[in-house]
């Protein structure tokens, strides 16, 4: 049987030209800084992104640790919402490694954070009781509110509170390019506020492994240290950064452009399942208002949503029919579509919906939904 999974973006498969580059890429030691396409990546990151150097890195867990490494001292607090990645998903790494404190705020519907809150969150420097704060991090697309896009102004509003009291804003877009084909902006336009930006490339992108953080080049330096004691140095990670450089070109060479088809498949699919019985919103700031799933909040490449069945049981239901998603916070399932899924796999995934629901018409909501 073949399988449509869409658990995640993680999921896709590097292009045959992926691969080409891959086993022809130029390397060196990234280590000792001479990796010809490492080199090449790091650049072609900093321009798209407007910024002055780039750092190749493992993943966007790993490029956000060292962006905190770089920016903050030990006991001083970051500022950010409360079901953001780095809080939620990045195994306390902001305590355990960088030794600083998250002070969350509750994000809107839209993805955002209330500036006005940012602001009333700043510590007192002169209380000795209370943490300094030193940073502030804007998650972009945010994933819990549905991948709603941040817009540049938005960004902008937040930087402007953080840089009034001298502090950095770094920017979470682990699917920063998402955002920027919904908007209709460019990259450097959404990480134009922003003291430091990280993607990833092993999502949407399609690439294998790996993520790119940019900044200025003190910062970059900062953060290459930080990259060391965390143990993310690769050697001839070349191999790697080649397929980086494939999704990064300009147009239908690249995979930027290619974003919009995942956003158009996953409202397809939203518009489809919103027809089923047993779909519901998926409520929290994904969908705050009850009852059917709108297919108007999904901006991107996420469909969030519940169902009025046992949640596992019917997970179950749709690995039986080849069709595979993912339990998420809230009680609330999750598709997500890439690179690879295409409109049929649309059709055939929101059948399987049905035939799956119908199966469980008769059993009774469980621990699995709750």
């Amino acid at each position: 049987m073949a399988i449509i999974d869409l658990r995640s973006d993680t999921v896709t498969r590097p292009t045959s030209e992926m691969r080409r580059a891959m086993a022809e890429a130029e390397v060196g030691d990234d280590v000792f800084g001479d990796d010809p396409t490492v080199i090449a990546l790091e650049e072609r990151a900093a321009q798209l992104l407007g910024k002055e150097a780039g750092l190749f890195v493992a993943s966007g867990t790993m490029g956000n640790l060292v962006s905190q490494l770089a920016h903050l001292s030990r006991g001083q607090e970051t500022i950010t919402g409360g079901e953001s990645h780095v809080v939620i998903d990045e195994a306390a790494g902001h305590a355990v490694i960088v030794g600083t404190s998250i002070r969350s705020l509750p994000e809107r519907p839209d993805g955002t954070v209330d500036p006005q809150a940012v602001a009333a969150a700043f510590r007192d420097p002169s209380d000795p009781h209370e943490p300094i704060t030193g940073l502030v991090i804007v998650e972009n697309t945010h994933a819990h509110s549905m991948g709603q896009p941040i817009s540049p102004a938005q960004t902008a509003r937040i930087a402007a509170v953080a840089h009034e009291r001298g502090v950095p804003i770094h920017v979470d877009g682990a699917r920063l390019w998402n955002a920027a084909v919904a908007l209709g902006v460019s990259g450097a336009e959404l990480a134009a506020p922003a003291d430091s930006v990280t993607f990833c490339l092993s999502k949407g992108l399609a690439c294998p492994v790996g993520s790119v953080v940019v900044g200025g080049r003190e910062f970059i330096w900062r953060a290459r240290r930080g990259r060391k004691l965390v143990g993310g140095g690769m050697r001839q990670a070349g191999i790697l950064a080649a397929a980086g450089l494939v999704a990064l070109r300009d147009g239908s060479a690249g995979m930027i452009e290619r974003l919009a088809d995942d956003h158009t498949n996953a409202r397809r699919l939203a518009e489809g399942l919103a027809d089923l019985r047993g779909i519901v919103s998926a409520g929290g700031i994904a969908q705050p208002a009850p009852g059917r799933l709108d297919p108007e909040r999904v901006r991107t490449n996420f469909v969030l949503f519940r169902v009025e069945r046992d949640r596992a049981a019917f997970l179950a239901a749709l690995r039986a029919r080849g069709v595979l998603m993912v339990e998420y916070p809230h009680g609330q399932v999750r598709a997500a579509t890439h690179h690879g899924i295409h409109s049929a796999d649309v059709d055939a995934t929101i059948a399987a919906t049905a035939a799956a629901l119908a199966e469980m018409a008769a059993v009774p909501v469980g621990a699995g939904s709750a």
